[in-house]
C-alpha cells in the first residue's frame, strides 16, 4: 500500500462458486479509500462475480457459496451475525442497464432505498433526494418533473437516476457493473466525469470491458482471467498507468493490446 492511502476493501483468497461451478479462485488485493479501481478481463473471467462478492449481493442467486476473507474497514463481512442489508447499504451497486423502477416517479426512484429502510424522516426527504441527484449531475435536469415516471427519461439519464437513487442511502463504496456498456459515447464521456468528481467521496470500483475507459478513469486495475478449468483469478493489479504501459504478466499485455480477449 502506499503511503498516505488508506485500505477500505481487503480482499483475502476469494473463492466463489454456482453450485458446484467455481467462478472465482483465490483472488486477493486490497482496494483503496477514495480512489477508482478497475476490473478488467475477459468475458467470463468472474468481473462480475467479484464485486457482487464485495457487498454480499453474490448470495442471492440460488445454490452460491463464498469462501475467504472480505474485510470492509477491518470488519469481515462475511462474519457470523453480519448483517447483508447493512453491508448493501454500505457498498451500493449500479447495474449494467440502468434499471429505474417502473411504477415510481423519479423522486420516489431516489427515496426509494431510504423509505425501505427507514433512513429518514419524511421531512428530510426531499433534502436528500435533490442532494443525490445533484451528485449524480441530474438535478438541473429533472427538478420541476420528479414526479414524471423515472422510465420516462432517456438512457443516460436513468442510469444517472441509479447512480443518485445508490447515493442517496449514503454509502461508502459504489460498486458499478458495465455501468456505460449500454449508452451512447457523449453520455458515457458524461458518466465518466461523474465518476471522477464522485470518487473525491467514495471508493469506486468499476467492471469495464472499455480499455480506454479503464485508462481513462482509474487509479488502479485489476485483471482477471481464466484457467483452463474456467474458474477466474487475479493475474495482476497495481497502478492503472504502470498496468497499461508496463505490465508483468504477459497475458495482461496480451488482453490489453487486443490481441485476446
Amino acid at each position: 500500500m502506499e503511503d498516505g492511502q488508506d485500505a477500505k476493501i481487503v480482499v483475502d483468497g476469494l473463492n466463489a462458486w454456482y453450485g458446484s461451478v467455481q467462478a472465482l479462485r483465490d483472488v486477493s488485493l486490497t482496494i483503496l479509500d477514495r480512489k477508482v479501481t478497475a476490473v478488467i478481463g475477459p468475458s467470463g473471467c468472474g468481473k462480475s462475480t467479484f464485486i457482487r462478492c464485495l457487498n454480499r449481493m453474490h448470495e442471492v442467486a440460488p445454490h452460491t457459496r463464498v469462501q475467504g476473507k472480505v474485510t470492509l474497514d477491518g470488519q469481515d463481512i462475511y462474519a457470523p451475525g453480519v448483517d447483508p442489508v447493512t453491508i448493501r447499504r454500505r457498498v451500493g451497486m449500479v447495474f449494467q442497464r440502468p434499471n429505474p423502477f417502473p411504477t415510481m416517479s423519479i423522486f420516489d426512484n431516489v427515496a426509494a432505498g431510504l423509505k425501505l429502510g427507514g433512513l429518514a424522516p419524511k421531512a428530510y426527504l426531499a433534502d436528500i433526494v435533490e442532494k443525490a441527484l445533484r451528485q449524480a449531475a441530474l438535478w438541473d435536469e429533472v427538478k420541476y418533473m420528479l414526479k414524471r415516471n423515472g422510465t420516462a427519461l432517456s438512457g443516460g439519464q436513468q442510469q444517472r437516476l441509479c447512480i443518485a437513487r445508490a447515493l442517496a442511502v449514503e454509502p461508502e463504496v459504489l460498486l458499478m457493473d458495465e455501468p456505460c456498456s449500454a449508452l451512447d459515447p457523449i453520455t458515457t464521456l458524461a458518466i465518466e466525469e461523474l465518476l471522477q468528481e464522485l470518487s473525491r467521496e467514495y471508493t469506486i470500483i468499476i467492471v469495464t470491458h472499455n480499455m480506454q475507459q479503464a485508462a481513462r478513469v482509474s487509479d488502479k486495475a485489476a485483471f482477471l482471467f481464466m484457467g483452463e478449468d474456467r474458474t477466474g483469478f487475479l493475474v495482476e493489479y497495481g497502478d492503472t498507468k504502470e498496468i497499461f504501459t508496463n505490465p508483468k504478466d504477459p497475458r495482461t499485455e496480451g488482453y490489453i493490446t487486443g490481441r485476446f480477449g
